[in-house]
């Protein structure tokens, strides 16, 4: 018996489809799917947040040299990511998809594109800005580690009678 689930659908589309309803999951903290589904999301998403509570507070302060607009050289401080944090995004980031910031309704174009000039992938950068240290600090208190989802049971979907849940992240 294979370890996952088949969901009628071949290898590619399976992954393709998996990789989205995960990406969704932590952009949007919540969707609705079939039960199945959502059994199969829950086990992908757990792994990642897990690959990320790990090492979110790895980072390493680099003293760099800069240039000022008189032309002088500075040495400043930087944070950049440690070699193990940075293999972690890029695991992460070959499962999900990259998202694009959304634009606000208010929002002139050239405001857009100042406000996301230095966010590259918006859905690792939440998964290691928001969700990892919420979690890391939630697993420091109640010492348990796991559990960053919940499935909620809605009934049968209409048409195919398929048990739909929504799944979320706790």
């Amino acid at each position: 018996m294979a370890g996952y689930r088949k969901l009628g659908r071949s290898s590619d589309q399976r992954s393709a489809m998996l990789r989205s309803l995960a990406t969704d999951l932590i952009w949007h903290g919540k969707i609705e799917t079939t039960e199945m589904r959502a059994k199969e999301v829950r086990k992908l998403v757990e792994k990642l947040v897990t690959i990320a509570v790990k090492e979110h507070g790895n980072v390493v302060e680099v003293q760099k040299t800069v240039f000022n607009e008189k032309a002088q050289s500075e040495e400043i401080m930087v944070k950049n990511d440690s070699p193990s944090k940075l293999a972690a995004r890029r695991r992460i980031l070959s499962v999900l998809y990259n998202y694009q910031m959304p634009q606000n309704a208010k929002e002139s174009r050239a405001e857009y594109k100042e406000r996301v000039a230095d966010i590259n992938h918006p859905v690792i950068e939440k998964l290691f800005g928001e969700l990892a240290p919420k979690y890391a600090k939630r697993n420091q208190d109640s010492g348990a580690k796991g559990g960053y989802t919940r499935i909620y049971k809605l009934g049968p979907r209409r048409g195919d009678a398929a048990e739909m849940v929504i799944i979320e992240l706790v």
